[in-house]
């Protein structure tokens, strides 16, 4: 008689906070404020909900354990967040099935399913993962990039353009861009894969920190940035998505991913000195820097042709970003990686011409979509 009425209990204190929380599942601040009730509604006696309730709703018994909806192999997740309702149906028929399996459990300790597992959750705040799918109606699998942020890259544009360096700072920033040329060509020789890595791990810092200054900049002086926030931001972006697809084709040994974070760590705070003292002279940099990456890639392009590094299907990643034909090979993905380096190019020695000019950023609008 004393474990049926612990029971009824329990499902009393479970229904009453069910109706408190409407819709909706408990989170961290609900199981806070149940630790934090009256003795009263402290159970006398440890008690476990039929799992079906304890999926559905959260109780508080005396043993300290509050019984809530957790999906498992997502621990990083705080403990009192719960899945939407939409998944409480499926996540019910996996914790019947691991109730019949090992008998009576607790919620968030039963058996492992493998598509329970990888599963994202989604809290009771409502944020979830969205269905994209792409024009043919097939599902788009990539999350670091979206449908709207492809493009088809401008491979017309005019690979042979130079800036002649001709004041001092100018000339320090072009012999300051061939000195490190210097050590990566000893380093990587014709191994243009892993150089490609390489240089896009550099090349992904310069747009990040420029941004990341002109963003501080504009929230000082409570001003506009002329869209050269995104413009930067964008670049960044862009440099970051040819290292993934490299990724796909080169593997990194481990000493070259150990130089990475030394060159990065080193390159990342250079810059952000240098574009701090001097955007003009930061800027003037990252055209050669991108200057040196047309010549590289066009010498990976020499290899190809050679029959020296195998001409591999383009990665699909490559595919899907720069809008490529099914049948893409490797060739094509360095002839657009190459042409968006030329459009950094110009962009950055852009925006030094307009240091050199006396003006500010902000004064010109920003080629904001000029890959």
């Amino acid at each position: 008689m004393m474990a049926m009425s612990g029971t009824k209990s329990c499902r009393h204190v479970a229904k009453s906070m069910a109706r408190v929380a409407g819709a909706r599942l408990f989170s961290g601040a609900a199981r806070t404020a149940a630790v934090n009730a009256p003795a009263a509604t402290q159970l006398s006696s440890a008690c476990l909900l039929p799992l079906k309730e304890a999926a559905a709703v959260g109780a508080w018994c005396k043993n300290g354990g509050f019984v809530y909806s957790v999906q498992r192999g997502y621990s990083g997740v705080r403990s009192g967040s719960t899945l939407a309702l939409g998944d409480q149906e499926k996540l019910q028929q996996q914790r019947e099935a691991d109730h019949n399996d090992s008998g009576v459990t607790l919620a968030g300790h039963g058996g492992s399913n493998k598509d329970d597992d990888e599963k994202a959750i989604a809290s009771y705040w409502g944020v979830g993962p969205s269905k994209i799918t792409k024009d043919d109606g097939t599902d788009w699998k990539w999350s670091c990039f979206r449908p709207g942020e492809t493009y088809k890259a401008d491979i017309s544009i005019d690979l042979h353009k130079h800036h002649v360096p001709t004041t001092f700072m100018d000339k320090m920033a072009y012999w300051t861009v061939k000195s490190l040329r210097w050590p990566t060509d000893l380093f990587f020789q014709k191994r243009y894969g892993c150089r490609a890595m390489m240089l896009e791990t550099v090349a992904a810092v310069p747009g990040m920190v420029g941004g990341m200054l002109l963003h501080c900049k504009s929230l000082r002086r409570f001003e506009h940035s002329g869209g050269w926030i995104k413009a930067l931001l964008e670049e960044a972006e862009n440099e970051r998505m040819h290292l993934m697809t490299f990724m796909e084709v080169a593997k990194p040994k481990w000493y070259e991913r150990a130089l990475v974070f030394t060159v990065q760590g080193v390159f990342f705070n250079a810059y952000f000195l240098g574009y701090m003292i001097s955007p003009k002279f930061a800027h003037r940099m990252v055209g050669y820097l991108e200057e040196e990456a047309i010549h590289s890639y066009t010498e990976f392009l020499k290899e190809l042709d050679k029959g020296n590094i195998d001409n591999v299907p383009a990665p699909a990643i490559a595919i899907d970003y720069w809008q490529l034909p099914p049948n893409s090979t490797l060739r094509d993905v360095v002839t657009v990686v190459r042409a968006d380096e030329a459009h950094h190019r110009d962009v950055n020695h852009f925006a030094s011409d307009i240091h050199y000019n006396g003006r500010e950023l902000k004064e010109s609008p920003a080629p904001i979509g000029y890959h």
